[in-house]
């Protein structure tokens, strides 16, 4: 499209901020078309659609521009760059990659209106085919595969709803990314296709059914294995105020949880956060490669002094980008930070539109605008399944931070989005403040997914003859002492802890120990920053038969002080920095040495009475 096709060039007859409107144009666009401003190169999108003009939002800052410039209608909505060279790749909010834009300019800066694409033309990827010619294909299908880093292959797919008969395909091969691979004929037509496939933002991506989760996603972060846990394909929120331990989480997930493909977005945050994520993410080792983690990571980076209009399309590019790897059968995890960056944005947006607010300033249709982003997560069996996928079945789950001002989860971004989310991870200042990370309130979280995923957990067996309670009846069990000890919380402070009759002191202890032992832990620890779900039931069993036990003692006469003498007890609350994941026979070990002493403890005081 040029600038020579007259029906497609309108101008400027208003400036309002990040918004211009447009006259000349309003018969022909669609929403969320895409509009040139001629001049600057700056690209914007079509929000508002009049008889007598259309309203579009810029993705970057509108100085300078006057009334009558001609803007360009590009006659499609913004879609993304999908193939190979995605892993590894820092992008903006509309995919400009920014390692290329800071080899082209170091001063740090990016220039307005700057045009570059989006994946590498000039890499050379080596192509293996998959099929033949004359061989019928559908949307979906694998056509080849090309080893996108060591431990992730991408698959070349047919473009959803294209079908037909291969008539040519490239023998084995290094090709660049837009040069033709192979041919379709639908009978009538022949087209021909390289690796590339663009897809708009706005659209989610076919698949051939939802599927009901049944598989956690396992993060190693024993709080969230173990209470709240999440589904491969489910959603979260996780809200918390400045200071809580947002970052350091989501790190924390990124680097040890079993999905295949991690999709990071950094929507609004400030310059320095983001410039330290891209930092540690770089230096960060795979644990399931000894890789730097980044071979399986694409980063979006939004930064708080980037226009507002670029906040939303910087999360639906980052969803748009998961989805395409979910639909080669991979298991996806999108983090989102943070989405109340993206609401501000709204709110902005909203103003300048002269729109009627809502609760605390948000535009009304912010709860649908929320949903259309939690809605596209899910587990799903893909399109063309031919076999020759990594699977056919994949997942796309979204971690969505929350920055309500001064930790307030009423206000409406949290409250909206609890709406939509299966999975709340509480974040408490209080908690943060007493070094206790992740500060993960057990009281104000909740998970929905526990009855999907407990039969998964079953295949989860210690053995143990003295306590064999599964997954679920220890979490049962854990909430039911947590909740115990915060009910015990306001007499313990009016008559002290130890004037509680010995059974409530025994919930406090052992309350105590599940904190110390389990909730906390250090994401910096090579032994600690991850727990397997083997290690993890092997540390909750253990407090449970000592809780088990303690209850049996004290009706047996015994006091609380003779339970916390036991000298095991100190190596039970140092199993998680000091026993490795694979060495559950050493926690075995403790077990019977725990059981040792209760029965010493028991023939002492028999021979003194």
């Amino acid at each position: 499209m040029t600038e020579s096709n007259n029906n497609n060039i309108g101008f400027i007859s208003g400036i309002n901020g990040s918004l211009i409107n447009i006259k000349g144009i309003e018969t022909k666009v669609r929403l969320h078309d895409l509009i040139k401003v001629n001049k600057h190169n700056i690209i914007g999108e079509v929000i508002q659609i009049y008889s007598d003009f259309v309203v579009a939002q810029c993705f970057e800052n509108t100085n300078n521009l006057k009334l009558k410039q001609k803007i360009l209608y590009l006659d499609n909505p913004l879609s993304m760059e999908l193939g190979p060279g995605l892993l590894s790749n820092v992008f903006d909010g509309i995919q400009r990659p920014l390692e290329k834009i800071f080899q082209e300019d170091e001063t740090g800066f990016i220039e307005r209106g700057i045009e570059l694409p989006s994946l590498s033309r000039e890499k050379k990827w080596k192509f293996t085919p998959l099929m033949e010619v004359n061989q019928i294909v559908s949307g979906g299908n694998v056509v080849g595969k090309v080893q996108e880093t060591q431990s992730i292959t991408h698959y070349i797919m047919v473009p959803p709803n294209i079908n037909g008969k291969i008539t040519y395909i490239v023998k084995e091969g290094e090709f660049a990314i837009d040069e033709e691979i192979y041919r379709i004929s639908n009978g009538e037509v022949e087209k021909s296709y390289d690796m590339i496939q663009k897809w708009s933002t706005t659209r989610s991506r076919p698949f051939h059914k939802r599927l009901v989760p049944n598989e956690p996603l396992i993060t190693g972060q024993r709080v969230i294995d173990l209470l709240f846990p999440i589904a491969k394909g489910g959603t979260v929120a996780v809200p918390g105020g400045f200071g809580t331990g947002k970052t350091v989480t989501q790190q924390a997930i990124a680097k040890w949880c079993d999905a295949d493909v991690i999709v990071f977005v950094s929507c609004g945050e400030r310059g320095n956060e983001v410039a330290d994520v891209l930092r540690q993410f770089a230096e960060l080792t795979d644990p399931r490669t000894n890789r730097p983690l980044l071979e399986r990571i694409v980063l979006i980076a939004n930064t708080s002094n980037m226009p507002v209009s670029a906040r939303e399309s910087s999360i639906f590019s980052g969803i748009t980008i998961a989805e395409y790897y979910r639909d080669m059968g991979y298991h996806v995890a999108l983090q989102a930070d943070s989405t109340s960056r993206w609401a501000e944005a709204l709110r902005e947006i909203s103003g300048l539109l002269e729109e009627m607010p809502a609760e605390g300033g948000y535009p009304a249709y912010l709860p649908s605008r929320l949903s259309s982003f939690y809605e596209r997560a899910g587990i799903i069996e893909t399109i063309g399944n031919d076999g020759k996928k990594n699977n056919n079945i994949g997942s796309l789950t979204v971690l969505g931070s929350v920055s309500p001002p001064a930790g307030d989860f009423s206000e409406p971004v949290t409250s909206n989005t609890k709406r939509f989310v299966q999975t709340f991870w509480a974040l408490d200042a209080e908690l943060a403040y007493q070094k206790h990370y992740p500060a993960i309130n057990w009281l104000d979280s909740y998970s929905n997914y526990p009855q999907y995923i407990k039969n998964w957990w079953k295949t989860f067996n210690l053995n143990w003859d003295e306590i064999n309670l599964n997954w679920q009846e220890c979490r049962n069990m854990m909430n039911v002492i947590l909740s115990s000890e915060n009910e015990l919380k306001n007499m313990t402070q009016l008559v002290g802890e130890e004037n509680l009759p010995e059974n409530q002191q025994l919930d406090l202890f052992t309350a105590n120990l599940m904190k110390e032992s389990i909730l906390i832990q250090n994401a910096f620890d090579d032994t600690d920053n991850f727990t397997t779900p083997t290690k993890l039931l092997a540390m909750i069993q253990l407090i449970l038969l000592l809780y088990k036990e303690g209850k049996q003692l004290l009706e047996e006469g015994f006091i609380i002080k003779d339970i916390k003498d036991l000298e095991i007890i100190a190596k039970i609350q140092r199993i998680k920095n000091s026993i490795p994941n694979e060495d559950i026979d050493e926690i075995e070990r403790i077990k019977d040495k725990l059981l040792n002493e209760i029965n010493s403890l028991r023939r002492s005081y028999r021979v003194i009475r």
